[in-house]
């Protein structure tokens, strides 16, 4: 049974930078593709990134140009580095395969002050 485990979110004032982290537990990591998600209370989660196991990425509107998904393969880990913050992207952001393939993990809360 695969379980995701998100942290790195926190309080930060506008136009700041956070790098979420999220560590899979479970066998095969390195052939999965991964995805960030973010999902604000009362609304549908909202795909944002895409990596594939061999390293391609994909953006969504509300994230390209400020957020970079990354992974490492050795560490079993994917990442979203986020900059330039907005208020609107206060929401418990959550990773998991682009298909929602495992469990859902708790999530991590970023909260973005003007």
């Amino acid at each position: 049974q695969v379980q995701l485990v998100e942290s790195g979110g926190g309080l930060v004032q506008v136009g700041g930078s956070l790098r979420l982290s999220c560590e899979y537990f479970g066998r095969n990591f390195r052939f999965h593709n991964y995805a960030w998600f973010r999902q604000v209370p009362g609304k549908q989660r909202e795909l944002l990134a895409t990596i594939a196991s061999g390293g391609s990425t994909n953006y969504r509107q509300s994230a390209s140009g400020r957020f970079v998904i990354s992974r490492d393969n050795t560490k079993k880990m994917v990442f979203l580095q986020m900059n330039d913050l907005k208020p609107e992207d206060t929401a418990t952001y959550y990773c998991n395969g682009p298909n929602s393939v495992f469990p859902w993990g708790q999530g991590t809360q970023v909260t973005v002050s003007s």
